[in-house]
């Protein structure tokens, strides 16, 4: 790795040269770097808008979950039945689907080798349950922090390793020799002045752990300080994979955090409040008895992402109540951990559904109001919110429906490498997961993406850099295009603030867990004319906001890649399917709701149809059946003899 001042257009850039750059100081990002060195690779560094950043360090829920093959009992699994259930979400890649079954085991244990406490039983197995979509209770957890946990543990074996970490910069665009990748130009967010603004690395290979674009919401529980970089990847050509498939569900606003589990399970009060002050128990106008009413709110604990399958007689009609409340009837919305719903002393569990009444009868939870309940279940669920601010047992909590995770992606191959070589993607960022996924998946996903990646990048370490005049001059070209941005959108005013805002509204509007064809075409139109207008529409009165300015730029490149991708599926007539309406004049709609939730369930004729996006392209649409599930498994002799010769990474 060499570092050294270059003159570029008349302006002095840090140029750092070295063999693989990483972006994301994530739970996928560190264990990149370490599985590279592991594999001889020392010539990594780490690039991150701030160490302590991100959804791996900052998210969780009330028990988070990691998924991984089941290592407990007698429950019958394999590889090949675990990359079955991955692929039976539908729109999944097949080799993608094999890796993260077959590596979850070592990746899982490489976890616990580093400190992650997974619970294990006296004879030392890794007890499990069953997580959504989980036929054979391969689910773990640490409890509501698992993946901060995890970032924690990683991150403390960089430290080991003096892996080399850049704080304070930020991706803005992804240097091209053709159709490689060779290094990238980052925006130093404490840099001050033209000779401190930019930081360029020159890498044989980059790697991409940015984690989802959470930028692109308003309504989102992605936690302050992550948008993601997928924008950056975009503008470069790299193909957008299933971006339709995100997962929404109810979350608090302040702090933001999923409302799953134990905080369904205690069956709070849902309280509404208009601008005048009035409160409305909404839920409670809407069903026709009190059992139905706290079953809903029960189920919705384990069956927290918003499915539209589970709208007409389901959980998930409790989604689109809040959503009402707030979107349509413009009130805020809360849950009441004070007191039981209806305003009764004492619930009528025995009116619960079986599976309600028998969970708490169980518990021995069926006494008192839900703060009482949630703190004899689960105190660390308490805890949690005590520790942010928020004290349950004094106030309300305010949510909304909020995009939580994306389950499209950068399109990658079965390295987790995109199709601009030497580009690669792993963590939430990729687009390995397709429709619906086990909970946790996620987790495991970042971590065997990132093992992918760095196999391959140590089997072809004789691949030369590509840095010749080519590469010069697009460097100078990447350079001047920037430095012009800076120049224009920096003057005595500022609306950077305004701006954000309403794009991240109109994408919450018309993208979010509900769509409409028509609304999607006139909001895509005008972010393709608010980003070919950028720096005359947006002011910044300062250049420490200039990172500010690039998230919103980046946010709105990645709008119109999913937005595009949203309304050609319904232009080629998809319809309503995981967890997005998608408004219809045909279908059926709950009772005593708006047109606007009339929707028309998919019937599958997709389930095997990968949609890619190209940005860089003028947003070109393309199609194509996803990559088989391998068969696994081969003769012994053959594997070890390929092995041998090339660890069969090919």
């Amino acid at each position: 790795m060499t570092e050294t001042i270059v003159k570029i257009n008349g302006i002095n850039v840090k140029k750092v040269t070295l063999n693989t750059v990483i972006i994301g100081t994530g739970a996928a990002g560190y264990n990149a770097a370490l599985r590279l060195t592991d594999y001889g690779v020392d010539d990594v560094a780490i690039v991150t808008e701030g160490i302590n950043m991100g959804t791996s360090r900052n998210t969780g829920s009330d028990k988070q979950t990691y998924y991984k093959m089941n290592l407990c009992a007698d429950y019958p699994d394999s590889p090949k039945a675990m990359a079955q259930d991955l692929f039976n979400g539908k729109c999944v890649d097949g080799d993608n689907a094999y890796a993260e079954a077959a590596l979850s085991v070592p990746c899982f244990i490489h976890l616990c080798e580093l400190g992650v406490p997974f619970p294990v039983n006296r004879f030392g197995e890794y007890v499990g349950y069953k997580t959504d979509h989980d036929p054979r209770a391969r689910a773990t957890s640490v409890g509501p922090l698992t993946s901060k946990v995890m970032t924690e543990c990683l991150e403390k074996e960089a430290k080991k390793r003096d892996i080399k970490i850049y704080d304070k910069l930020q991706a803005i665009e992804f240097i091209k020799n053709g159709e490689e990748c060779v290094g990238v130009l980052c925006l130093n967010k404490v840099g001050r002045g033209d000779n401190e603004r930019f930081v360029l690395f020159i890498a044989e290979n980059t790697v991409m752990a940015t984690g989802g674009p959470a930028g692109i919401y308003y309504d989102t529980v992605y936690p302050l300080g992550h948008s993601g970089s997928s924008g950056v990847a975009f503008e470069a050509g790299v193909l957008g994979k299933n971006l339709t498939e995100w997962q929404y569900g109810l979350a608090s606003i302040a702090p933001r955090w999923n409302v799953s589990g134990t905080y369904m399970q205690v069956l709070p009060r849902f309280v509404s409040v208009d601008k005048d002050g009035n409160e409305y128990e909404f839920l409670n106008d809407y069903f026709d008895d009190i059992g139905t009413c706290l079953s809903k709110i029960f189920r919705k604990g384990y069956e927290w992402p918003f499915d539209c399958k589970k709208v007409l007689s389901g959980s998930s009609i409790i989604d689109l109540l809040v959503y009402r409340e707030c979107v349509l009837k413009e009130r805020r919305v809360y849950l009441d951990f004070r007191k039981n719903p209806y305003g009764l002393d004492e619930l009528p569990y025995a009116k619960l559904d079986a599976e309600a009444r028998e969970y708490l009868e169980n518990a021995h939870a069926c006494f008192g109001n839900p703060l009482e309940r949630l703190q004899f279940m689960n105190m660390p669920a308490y805890d949690l919110y005590l520790n942010k601010g928020v004290d349950l047992k004094t106030e309300m909590l305010e949510i909304a429906l909020c995009a939580q995770h994306n389950n499209g992606g950068l399109d990658v191959d079965m390295w987790w490498q995109t199709n601009i070589k030497h580009l690669f993607a792993c963590g939430e960022v990729a687009g390995s997961h397709g429709i619906y996924r086990p909970g946790g998946s996620a987790l495991n996903a970042g971590q065997v993406g990132s093992m992918r990646c760095a196999q391959y990048i140590s089997a072809h370490k004789e691949n030369p850099l590509v840095n010749d005049a080519k590469t010069d001059e697009a460097i100078q070209n990447v350079m001047f295009k920037h430095m012009n941005i800076c120049k224009y959108i920096m003057c005595d005013h500022d609306n950077l603030a305004e701006m954000s805002d309403i794009a991240t509204k109109k994408m919450s509007e018309v993208g979010g867990a509900i769509r409409n064809a028509e609304l999607l075409s006139d909001a895509i139109s005008e972010a393709k004319k608010f980003i070919a207008d950028f720096h005359n529409r947006v002011k910044i009165s300062s250049e420490t906001k200039l990172w500010k300015a690039y998230r919103l730029r980046d946010a709105l490149i990645s709008q119109i890649t999913y937005m595009t991708a949203m309304n050609e599926y319904v232009k080629a007539g998809g319809k309503s399917r995981g967890s997005a309406i998608y408004t219809s004049k045909n279908g059926e709609v709950a009772k005593g709701m708006e047109e606007i939730f009339r929707f028309e369930l998919d019937d599958g004729s997709f389930d095997t149809t990968v949609l890619e996006v190209n940005y860089a392209k003028d947003c070109k649409i393309s199609t194509r059946e996803v990559r088989p599930l391998p068969m696994g498994g081969g003769f012994f002799e053959n594997v070890w003899r390929d092995y041998r010769e090339n660890k069969n990474i090919y």
